[in-house]
Order: C-alpha cells, then sequence, then structure tokens
C-alpha cells in the first residue's frame, strides 16, 4: 500500500472555525452499528487491488477538512455552474474517490440516509492507516456533509514550497498547533511526489544556490536523475519516504538527514519552533503515532457542519 500525498499551494488563508458541533464516536452505534465495518472491508478490498489508495484516502482528508471543514466539499463534481474542489489545481491528482462511492453504495443499501460522505473519509482516513502499521484511534462521527464547493478555494492549500512560517499560520488558521502540523506532516510516511512539486529545488535554486542547500547532496543528485531538465514521464517522482508502503517514523528521520522531498518537509527541521519535534517523533515511534492520533481526531473537529445534509451520492447533494 503506497504513494501519493502531496500538498499543494497556499497564498491566501481563510480561517475556518473549530465546530461546536458535538460528535460522538458511538454516533451511529443504534442507526447503523455495522457502518465501520463496511468501510472497513471496502478499504481494505480496494486496496489489496491498489497499492495507492491508502496515501490517496489520507490525502483526501487532508484536502477535504483544509478547504471548508470537514464536510466531504471534495467529493463533489463540478457542474455546468460552478467548478468544484478537486478539478482545483491542487487537486487534480487526488485519486481514488471511487472507493468513498463503493463504500457510500454499500452503507445505503444498509442503513439509508444515515452515514454522511464526510464520516466515511474520516473513517477510511483512520482505516488506511492502520492497516498500513499506523496507529489506531476512535473517529468522532456526526459531521453532515456540505452543498458547496468552489475551485478557487484550493488555493489556500499549503504548498510544498511553503515554509515553516506558513505553515504554522496555515494550521493556525484551522484551530491546530505546531505540534499537529508536525504530526500531520508525518502522513507523508505514505507519500509520493510527481517532479512538479519539487524540481525547483534542484536547479537554479537562487542566485547563490543552483541547488536547494538544505537537500543532501548525494539525494539532490539522485532526484536530479529522476527528474532530468527535459523529462517526459509524467509519473517521474519520488517517494517521500523509504518505507512508502508502512506507516512508520522514517519519514521524520529522512528529514534530518537533509533527504526531506518538498521544502516544506525540509523546513519542519530549519525551524527551532518544529526541530525538537521532528527529533523526538524521529527517536520515538509510538510518541509519533500517539500525538498523530490525537492530531487526526483535532483535524476532524474542524469547520464541522451540523446543518447540512447526508448526501445520498457523495458526489452530489441531494
Amino acid at each position: 500500500m503506497a504513494p501519493l500525498v502531496q500538498h499543494i499551494v497556499v497564498v491566501l488563508l481563510i480561517a475556518i472555525p473549530l465546530t461546536k458541533a458535538v460528535l460522538d464516536a458511538h454516533y451511529y452505534d443504534k442507526t447503523c452499528p455495522q457502518a465501520e465495518s463496511i468501510i472497513f472491508q471496502t478499504l481494505r478490498n480496494a486496496s489489496l487491488y491498489d497499492r495507492k489508495v491508502p496515501a490517496r484516502i489520507l490525502r483526501m482528508f487532508f484536502h477535504d477538512c483544509f478547504i471548508r471543514g470537514c464536510d466531504a466539499s471534495i467529493l463533489l463534481d463540478s457542474t455546468p455552474g460552478n467548478k468544484a474542489e478537486k478539478d482545483g489545481p491542487p487537486n487534480i491528482s487526488v485519486r481514488s474517490f471511487y472507493v468513498i462511492d463503493d463504500a457510500k453504495t454499500k452503507l445505503e443499501s444498509a442503513c439509508p440516509h444515515t452515514v454522511s460522505c464526510a464520516d466515511i473519509i474520516a473513517v477510511a482516513a483512520r482505516d488506511v492507516v492502520a492497516m498500513s502499521g499506523g496507529p489506531h484511534w476512535n473517529v468522532l462521527k456526526g459531521r453532515k456533509d456540505g452543498r458547496a464547493s468552489i475551485a478557487n478555494e484550493t488555493i489556500n492549500l499549503p504548498a510544498p514550497s511553503s515554509n515553516s512560517t506558513q505553515l504554522i499560520q496555515s494550521f493556525a488558521k484551522r484551530g491546530l498547533g505546531v505540534k499537529d502540523l508536525v504530526a500531520l506532516s508525518g502522513g507523508h510516511t505514505l507519500g509520493f511526489s510527481h517532479c512538479s512539486s519539487f524540481e525547483a529545488r534542484l536547479r537554479n535554486f537562487s542566485s547563490l544556490h543552483e541547488v536547494d542547500p538544505t537537500l543532501n547532496t548525494d539525494f539532490a543528485e539522485n532526484l536530479k536523475k529522476k527528474c532530468s531538465k527535459h523529462h517526459t514521464d509524467s509519473n517521474a517522482g519520488q517517494f517521500l519516504d523509504s518505507t512508502a508502503s508502512t506507516f512508520d517514523n522514517e519519514y521524520y528521520k529522512r528529514v534530518i538527514a537533509g533527504k526531506g522531498v518538498f521544502a516544506s518537509d525540509q523546513a519542519l527541521y530549519g525551524d527551532h519552533r518544529t526541530k525538537w519535534i521532528v527529533e523526538s517523533f524521529a527517536r520515538d515511534q509510538a510518541l509519533f503515532f500517539s500525538e498523530f492520533a490525537s492530531s487526526m481526531v483535532r483535524l476532524g473537529n474542524v469547520g464541522v457542519n451540523e446543518h447540512g445534509e447526508v448526501r445520498t451520492k457523495c458526489r452530489v447533494v441531494n
């Protein structure tokens, strides 16, 4: 189970308030007790056929919650009158929507009009982490699905070129702290990036440096070979972690070694506010797992919609 977690574009950052909704780990116990089992089985089967599914689902959850909160707005299809989030530049490479569709179809059959698409993404994100060897946590549920999705708002997603101050500010606008930033960046342990998201670090980096000086020299040369100046392979790129199908703390060890693929990854080790946390997670995987689970719960509380709807199909509003 592996690749694909690229974070993209940050310019204007709009605040998303933390929810006042009361989410509950047992929200569906009476109305759809088999909900989490159905989602897990769907994710497991999909991941057996496509090893990229776990990283893609985890990235989908991040990108959903960072725009309009965790309301499944990333799942809505564009219409003739509206270009939706999934067609915004940072989300063009988000994949595996069919897995959420499949889970929704099964849930509608078992428990019609009950389980929201927003909750499906949140549970699925937990499941793919746990399936990949990472922590398991109780997902709070009770989100409703939003009715709006606007492609231009994806400009507010953190970019792979972001510096640490930009990242800290982006997370703070969503009620998330510095430790949340470093912990959730560890999701790149399942990540893959195409060359376009990091090749600016490899050539003509600045007036003083041809290559980003924070990059390990040998690693930079390896990346240059994969992303040659005139490469034509649209699939060329680099795993963000040397154990790309396993959820572990290897990502932090690589950042310390100067092998963070994104400038935003390496920036975490260059700032005193985040460096000590990177070092702590690199030393102690159990600590990372604990903090990652806690941060995922907090991320899942961002901008929760309690006045929305439960979509019958995740791609369209009711």
